[in-house]
């Protein structure tokens, strides 16, 4: 047993310990996790930053102990609940709830110690542990979970807009995303299909006209494809073709509406349970990243890395088309394109280019090529 998990749990657990060592041996080459984590199976007096509480929803008194991750001293620590049926996780200021497909691996918690330890955040592991099989690490050559019929639900979700939203083409191709409805026109100009408009700090009159004249532009081409990011209102008022929102969004937008009105949606996602929240609304595309670092826009997940995105691309590209977006230049786009995703979004490497109908070309011929 390698000293990196043999002081993962509390108390000390050698069979858990043993087992979680196994399984990380088949998940591949992963950066170690930048902080430390234990996890607790018996409530420790004092949890500290990193420690992960594990506790039986019959176990009433360990139930009591784990609202200990609530306290000042321990913003950082978070309490795993379960039973046969699934999941939750809390947080200091959250709880997250989720269905198991199956009853859980006898192994669940070692495989969770082993997500963890390949730098995956609680929440994403724990999608993770709870999608695993017991013994899935000696079945195959590959032991990471990709088959979306063994992975968790969100618990507690209203049904998903009716109609589904109105589908894309399976690959969107390069797709740029630019400030301003004269930088629609340019890219459509040089032959992109697929443009997302992102307004930032316009005035509301301002703002309606940029995505009126971004909307028309695009009807002047029958291929394109001109997405609104966020403001979802005036993108069904104008008639788009289809609206790009954040995580935060699905909590105040109208899915609904946006799906009745025949609008595409793309939505964002930074990890595993982002993805399974995404997925739940059936949207037209689904948005992975930030593959790099990037400075175009705040960004509270850390970039995933072109390993992750791989990782995601496996478990959701049958069911919904893929972008790759963050940071993603020239150089590193075919990377970012054997990673299995069939379209990337570009900022900078169009819009700050020096000749941006050069830039375009070489992008574009990124995409004519053979992966």
């Amino acid at each position: 047993m390698s000293a990196r998990f043999a002081d993962a749990f509390w108390p000390p657990a050698d069979e858990l310990a043993e087992a979680a060592e196994r399984i990380r041996a088949r998940l591949g080459d992963w950066p170690r996790a930048a902080a430390p984590w234990r996890l607790c199976m018996t409530a420790p007096d004092a949890p500290a930053d990193g420690d992960v509480l594990i506790v039986s929803r019959g176990d009433r008194a360990g139930q009591a102990r784990a609202s200990a991750v609530s306290r000042p001293a321990s913003p950082n620590a978070v309490a795993i609940e379960f039973d046969e049926r699934g999941a939750a996780l809390h947080a200091a200021d959250a709880r997250y709830a989720l269905d198991a497909a199956h009853a859980l691996a006898d192994d669940w918690i070692a495989a969770l110690a082993a997500f963890l330890d390949c730098g995956f955040a609680p929440l994403d592991a724990l999608v993770l542990a709870l999608a695993w099989r017991d013994g899935d690490e000696t079945r195959a050559d590959d032991a990471w979970p990709v088959d979306a019929a063994q992975f968790p639900r969100v618990a507690g979700l209203p049904a998903a807009a009716e109609p589904a939203f109105a589908p894309c083409p399976a690959r969107l191709g390069l797709y740029p995303v630019v400030p301003d409805a004269e930088w629609v026109e340019r890219v459509l100009d040089c032959g992109v299909q697929t443009i997302q408009l992102r307004v930032k700090g316009a005035a509301p009159d301002v703002l309606r006209r940029e995505i009126a004249r971004a909307v028309a532009a695009g009807r002047r081409y029958p291929d394109a494809r001109v997405f609104i990011n966020d403001h979802w209102q005036i993108a069904a008022d104008e008639g788009a073709y289809g609206v790009h929102l954040g995580q935060e969004d699905l909590e105040t937008a109208d899915l609904a509406a946006l799906a009745r009105a025949g609008l595409r949606l793309g939505l964002s996602s930074h990890g595993y349970y982002e993805m399974l929240r995404a997925l739940h609304e059936r949207p037209s595309y689904l948005a992975l990243g930030p593959v790099f670092a990037t400075a175009t826009k705040a960004v509270a997940a850390p970039p995933q890395g072109l390993a992750r995105i791989a990782r995601y691309a496996r478990f959701a590209s049958p069911r919904v088309p893929l972008v790759a977006i963050g940071g993603v230049g020239l150089d590193a786009l075919p990377a970012v394109l054997a990673t299995g995703v069939g379209s990337v979004a570009v900022v900078s490497a169009v819009t700050g280019a020096g000749d941006y109908r050069a830039a375009i070309a070489a992008l574009q011929r990124c995409f004519a090529s053979p992966i």
